[in-house]
């Protein structure tokens, strides 16, 4: 396979959006974690307990998604630089690990998106349970 400085400069918009996305989603639950760990002082419940530790996995996932986001462009960057200095076959592995990077930030993402839904379901079906007549949906469009 014929690698050239091209090839690794393609991921450069893909990743710098991924991580755009990634500080946006932390920036979201450290605001989230903030004003859960207020409403915890004030009135301890087990449900914000709850919320607060899967936040807590979520911001770690997060980060590990981060952290192999950069290192997959400066997998990237590496790689074009050994390409300029005419060492392909180390160019090859390097944007080759890059990729691998890439793939497993991607892998974090979605298992970070299962727990989030998860999270979300949960809570619903909490609400859910403490309706009356069980039909949420009707007395939300009613009211």
């Amino acid at each position: 396979m014929q690698l050239t400085l091209n090839t690794p400069a393609l991921l450069f918009p893909a990743i710098s959006l991924l991580l755009l996305a990634y500080t946006n989603r932390f920036m979201t639950l450290a605001g989230l974690i903030r004003t859960l760990h207020e409403r915890y002082k004030e009135s301890p419940d087990p449900m914000t307990l709850k919320q607060i530790k899967n936040l807590k996995l979520r911001v770690i996932l997060i980060r590990n998604m981060q952290v192999a986001g950069i290192s997959s462009m400066f997998l990237c960057v590496v790689s074009m630089f050994l390409i300029y200095e005419n060492y392909n076959q180390a160019a090859q592995y390097l944007f080759g690990a890059g990729l691998l990077s890439l793939i497993i930030s991607l892998a974090m993402s979605i298992h970070e998106i299962l727990i989030s839904t998860h999270a979300l379901q949960m809570q619903l079906s909490d609400i859910e349970a403490n309706a009356k007549d069980g039909n949420l949906l009707g007395k939300f469009f009613q009211s």
